[in-house]
């Protein structure tokens, strides 16, 4: 555990890539193996559950550092984060451990199913025997929010440097249904074996936001568009007789998309086919909403199977035949994906994403502003000689979304951030207007710099109405621009409404909350994109 916290303290000590990189490379050359692996699983997002509650924790913390539970819990707001709370109030270590990263994993993991005397004993124990990072880190796997700020693009890079291997080849090992308990660091790594894992989807290929004019791109002849979809990015993977489907957050979705199953009996064996999963009726997409009924779900009933089936919009083909075409021009992956679907029966709910065709950049611009007819967020606009990259390849890829709606709205609570933003109120809930009431319709907590925020958090301490454990009412006078890409109807909410990707647009200090807008406005706005 110490060689892997000085890992963390290097990590958190810089925002420099590159220190990064080099961090995690010379960390890869000296783990242990069991270490090595377990560090890849979690900076992948593959955790140990969550093994003791947050109260039981809270509890014996404060028992551990001989303070009153009230006085831990007035702490906890005010620090942020429970694991770094934790380590802050307890004592001193008593004695030094030598006990590595992936035995204290072990250790954690079997404590599910014992008794709570058991755990606590356990727990307590633990923070006796490590000090400072050591301890904050342990309490990060515990509470089973265990995050190092660092993507899985610079790790791979490490892992590259570390091991002499090729990075695309590494990302693509690193993907699949693996976990610490499945695969030691020696197969997953340097093993070359193709029928390891039949399931393995590969590297997404991701767009970066174009905030230029498309002109800067060059000859429009030397590019493709095709509509941004507002549904789950996934892999349809067939291989070995079966179908297997992946979202872009790596995680395994076939079971709820059963209509998926009938691929296998028409396309060919050695298919990889990277698309847009939406629900589908009448020959368009249905509502994000309407989808995200069965995200979540193990299994689907059939009502839900009828009410909103599931259709891929396929972008791209990776693989065919079992041969890896990630290399080839998109012009030509297009083209095969094209005759391949072709083929296909219309009980086969895989299509073709209709290319957007235009005669130049105006004309492009123009058909954007429809998007909104099309059921799409805007467009995809990629070079036709571009290879299928690992994650984001400046230059080849971008999308082009229509402009964000927009609605003024006035705070009425605001909670305090994490990290290092624990000290700040940056986390808000938004209200409009319903006659004389204000309406909680949103919450929020980017799009602002660190000064306004500095300056809000003078003024929630100065006009707290009332306080809820770490949230705090405030008097309905601040407003704000919020923007967001989508909204539906939501029993949920007393508005009735729920938006998609809130954040705050910029802070209104020229208007004042008389003139924020309605329930009633949100909802015409509602009907109108029904």
């Amino acid at each position: 555990m110490k060689r892997f916290a000085r890992l963390f303290a290097a990590l958190d000590g810089t925002t420099a890539t590159n220190a990064r990189v080099a961090a995690l490379a010379a960390y890869f050359r000296e783990a242990p193996e069991a270490d090595r692996l377990w560090t890849i699983a979690l900076l992948s997002g593959r955790r140990p559950k969550r093994s003791v509650t947050a109260t039981e924790l809270r509890e014996w913390a404060a028992g551990a550092a001989g303070i009153p539970l009230w006085l831990f819990e007035e702490s906890y707001p005010v620090v942020g984060d429970l694991a770094e709370t934790i380590a802050l109030v307890l004592p001193e270590a008593v004695a030094a451990s030598d006990v590595s990263l992936g035995d204290w994993i072990a250790r954690i993991r079997a404590l599910t199913g014992r008794t709570v005397p058991e755990r606590r004993e356990a727990i307590t124990a633990a923070w006796a025997a490590l000090k400072g990072e050591e301890r904050f880190l342990f309490n990060k796997l515990i509470t089973g929010g265990f995050r190092m700020g660092v993507s899985q693009k610079p790790m791979t890079r490490a892992l590259s440097q570390a091991t002499g291997l090729d990075e695309a080849e590494l990302a693509h090992r690193l993907m699949g249904n693996w976990t610490p308990d499945t695969v030691t660091f020696q197969n997953l790594i340097h093993a070359n074996d193709p029928e390891a894992d039949l399931s393995r989807p590969y590297p997404f290929c991701l767009a970066h936001p174009l905030e230029d004019a498309p002109e800067t791109l060059g000859d429009p002849a030397d590019w493709l568009a095709e509509w941004k979809w507002d549904g789950i990015r996934g892999q349809l993977v067939l291989r070995g007789g079966a179908h297997h489907l992946w979202s872009r957050g790596e995680e395994l979705i076939t079971d709820r998309f059963p209509e998926f199953a009938r691929a296998v009996d028409w396309l060919p064996d050695g298919t990889v086919i990277d698309g847009e999963i939406l629900a589908w009726g009448e020959g368009a997409p249905l509502p994000f909403a309407e989808l995200q009924k069965r995200i979540g779900r193990k299994t689907v009933p059939k009502k839900l199977l009828a009410e909103a089936p599931a259709v891929m919009l396929a972008y791209d083909l990776l693989e065919s035949g079992g041969q890896d075409l990630r290399a080839l021009p998109l012009a030509e992956r297009r083209a095969q994906l094209a005759a391949l679907i072709g083929a296909l029966p219309a009980e086969v709910p895989v299509r073709l994403s209709p290319e957007v065709t235009f005669a130049g950049w105006p004309d492009l611009a123009a058909r954007r502003e429809n998007a909104g007819e099309a059921k799409a967020e805007g467009l995809m606009v990629k070079r036709r000689a571009s290879a299928y990259a690992v994650g984001r390849k400046r230059g080849d890829w971008w999308k082009w979304k229509i402009d964000p709606m927009t609605v003024d709205a006035v705070m009425v609570y605001a909670q305090a951030g994490h990290g290092r933003r624990a000290t700040l109120y940056t986390d808000f809930t938004f209200a409009v207007r319903d006659g004389a009431e204000f309406v909680p319709f949103a919450k929020a907590y980017s799009g602002l710099t660190d000064t306004e925020f500095a300056e809000i958090t003078r003024w929630v301490r100065a006009n707290t109405l009332e306080r809820f454990g770490p949230v705090r009412r405030v008097p309905p006078e601040l407003v704000f621009e919020i923007a967001f890409e989508g909204m539906q109807a939501s029993p949920r909410h007393k508005s009735g409404i729920a938006l998609r990707f809130p954040r705050m647009l910029r802070w209104r200090r020229d208007k004042p909350v008389e003139e924020i807008d309605t329930l009633d406005a949100l909802k015409a706005l509602l009907a109108a994109r029904s």
